[in-house]
């Protein structure tokens, strides 16, 4: 199985409106897709996601469609930072372990 782990840092406290409208629409097509769980946890400024998927296939064909994909092209309008960590596991961590794991992530950051 696949997981993966993903935090983004906002530009500003105004960008959380607009991420919250993505991450209801995110959030819909996780529930029509063949994900196994999902976890989320943040505030404000700085917000985590984790999934776990039974492949690749399966992460690769939601984070390339629909919403995911709508948000992850908006992406630079919101966010400072974003981190991506994607890796094999039975299980997803728990959210200290994921904050830690993290720091190791492919990192896009954004300048306005």
């Amino acid at each position: 199985m696949k997981a993966t782990i993903t935090s983004i840092e906002l530009k500003g406290p105004f960008k959380f409106f607009p991420l919250s409208i993505y991450a209801w629409k995110v959030t819909k097509q996780l529930q029509n897709s063949n994900n196994l769980e999902f976890k989320k946890t943040g505030f404000w400024m700085k917000h985590y996601t984790m999934t776990l998927w039974p492949g690749e296939k399966e992460l690769n064909d939601f984070a390339r469609s629909g919403a995911h994909l709508e948000a992850m092209k908006s992406s630079r309008k919101i966010a400072r930072e974003i981190r991506t960590l994607t890796f094999e596991t039975k299980e997803l961590p728990d959210w200290r372990s994921a904050k830690k794991m993290l720091e190791k992530a492919k990192v896009l950051t954004f300048r306005d």
